[in-house]
């Protein structure tokens, strides 16, 4: 029996030719969907850890503050365009403001702003304990990029100040007072 008879067919049942175009056409699917949902598999079977961020708005004017208090964010699901995230804002809470000031006598002095605050976003989310990049939706967790806090009702730019896999026990300088 010849591998390849007078007829071009393969072991007398396909052609050499269909072969290849059938090889490369399960190829480019496989390559497409690979693509398409490789990475919602790998997330769904891969093991997940706790991640959280604290995301600083630096100087919010009052109204912000307000509308912070008002819409009670606690709890609150984050969202990236029209879709719900499986992160959620932890805790929020609000530091003082502080700024530098040249006295007249040329000296620099920090102090206390006496109507803006700075206003501290605890988010949490789910990640793979060896990612490399972590991320919220579209965002990368790293801290002193600037990150968007945006939630059904708000949504405000912060930059983080703080990221934690696997739990939660930050420095003090950064644990809500």
């Amino acid at each position: 029996m010849k591998i390849v008879n007078e007829k071009g067919k393969l072991f007398g049942l396909i052609n050499v030719v269909d072969l290849i175009v059938v090889l490369l056409v399960i190829a480019v699917v496989g390559v497409v969907g690979t693509q398409l949902l490789g990475s919602k598999v790998t997330d769904a079977v891969s093991q997940q850890t706790d991640c959280y961020a604290q995301v600083r708005v630096i100087g919010a004017h009052p109204y912000m503050l307000t509308d912070v208090e008002n819409q009670d964010l606690k709890g609150q699901r984050m969202v990236s365009g029209n879709s719900y995230l499986s992160a959620t804002i932890e805790d929020v809470w609000f530091e003082d403001y502080w700024i530098t000031a040249t006295t007249d006598d040329g000296r620099i002095v920090t102090a206390t702003d006496p109507v803006k605050k700075d206003i501290i976003f605890l988010v949490k989310t789910q990640v793979a304990p060896d990612t490399a990049s972590p991320k919220i939706g579209s965002q990368e967790l790293r801290s002193g990029r600037t990150f968007i806090v945006k939630t059904q009702t708000y949504e405000c730019s912060g930059t983080i100040r703080y990221v934690e896999i696997g739990g939660y026990n930050p420095p003090a300088e950064f644990a809500n007072k």
